[in-house]
Formats: structure tokens, sequence, C-alpha cells
């Protein structure tokens, strides 16, 4: 795999052999963050489950202290009152049927994040093999099918990211920005593996944090001591 110049300058600053504190890790990455532009912080968590049997799942969604640094476009499927509601929090995007039409008829998928209204997922389950595919689908254990369309708006506006595994059995995240700072971004760190560990299910056997990652959008990735969580 080609790598450019800088990224291979930023590389022999991390001894790969290594699993750095967090305090340590995220400082490395600041540092070895050489794009023009702010990079976005991420995580890779790698659990000790197998996430083909339905009891050894980890999902969930957490408000991160600090945000993300990104604005996150809404769509929610709402009518009347929850509708206005959702308009009033902030959502970018508030319908029904016109909008399940827009997605289907025009291809159309200038949104981050959907939420639904209960009563509305009859509608939404139509999309569900054009949502699910991009993980767009909503679902209630990550907060997105929900009663409370207005405060669902308001927690993902400041920066609720939801988390899941994939099909290796990762966890991928952004934590946030490179001009967050590691104080910031270590806060967000803490909490995100939090909500990881408190979501360990009953049927995982043996080491459960099995290793971390953490790098910027162009930057080499730095292994983490989860030690201390």
């Amino acid at each position: 795999m080609f790598r450019g110049k800088k990224y291979k300058d930023s590389a022999k600053q991390i001894d790969r052999s290594v699993q750095y504190d967090p305090a340590d890790a995220l400082g490395l990455v600041c540092k070895t963050a050489s794009a023009k532009f702010d990079e976005t912080v991420e995580i890779h968590i790698r659990l000790g489950v197998d996430s083909r049997h339905a009891d050894q799942q980890v999902r969930g969604a957490i408000v991160l202290p600090n945000g993300t640094g990104k604005t996150r476009r809404v769509l929610v499927f709402a009518k009347d009152a929850k509708a206005d509601e959702a308009k009033a929090a902030g959502a970018d995007y508030v319908g029904a049927m016109d909008m399940v039409e827009k997605i289907q008829k025009e291809n159309w998928f200038d949104f981050d994040v959907v939420v639904a209204s209960p009563d509305m997922m009859g509608v939404v389950g139509r999309l569900g093999k054009l949502l699910g595919p991009k993980g767009l689908m909503p679902s209630p254990k990550a907060g997105t099918v929900t009663p409370n369309v207005a405060a669902a708006v308001k927690e993902i506006k400041a920066g609720k990211i939801e988390y899941r595994l994939d099909k290796t059995n990762i966890i991928h995240c952004p934590i946030g920005k490179v001009s967050f700072g590691p104080e910031k971004l270590e806060e967000n760190m803490a909490t995100l593996i939090g909500a990881v560990i408190k979501a360990k299910p009953a049927a995982a056997k043996g080491q459960y944090i099995k290793s971390c990652v953490i790098a910027s959008t162009m930057g080499p990735g730095v292994k983490v001591n989860t030690a201390k969580y």
C-alpha cells in the first residue's frame, strides 16, 4: 500500500510495539496529524465477542461530552405535533411518505442520521433495503426510534454517536477532531469506552477488550492501553 512522505515521517514517531497510556496516545495522534484540514480522530476497539451470535451483540449510543466536531444532518419521520417538535428541535428534514418517496425515487441521502417516532416505523420499514446497508435504519437500541423525537434530535446535534460491532467484531467511532486537543479527546474516549464496557454481553467470555487503536484521518494508528478503564 502506497504511503506518502508525511505519513512515513509521522509513523517514525510511533513505536508500534508499545501500548501507550490514553493521554500519551492522543498526544501522539494530535502531533502526527499533518493534513491541511482538521482531521477527525477515530477509535477502533476490537472485542472478544462473536457478532454472529445474537446474545453477543454490542450496540448502543452515547453523547460525547465534547461533541464530535461535526454537524450532523438529521432526517425525522414524524407527523402532526411530533413533526413540529422535531423542526423546533433543529431537525434538518422532517416528513413522512413524502420523504420515503424522495429516497426511493431520487436516491436522496443528504442526511447522516434518521430518527422516527414509533408510529412511523411501518412507513420507514419500506426503506429497510436502502437504509439498512448504509447503517441508517433507525432502531430503539440506538435511541433513534422514540416517541420523544425532539430530545433525540437535540442529543444528536449535541454530539451523540452510535457504536456497533462490525462483522470482524470491531467498533469504529469518531471521538472528535484533532483541534480538540488531547484532553477533550480523552474525555470523549473515556465516555465511549465506559459505555462499551457497560454494554458487555453476559455471554462474552475471556478478555473483553482485545485491542484499541486510535488514528487521525490521514495519520498512522497508535495502540492504546485500556487497562485504566
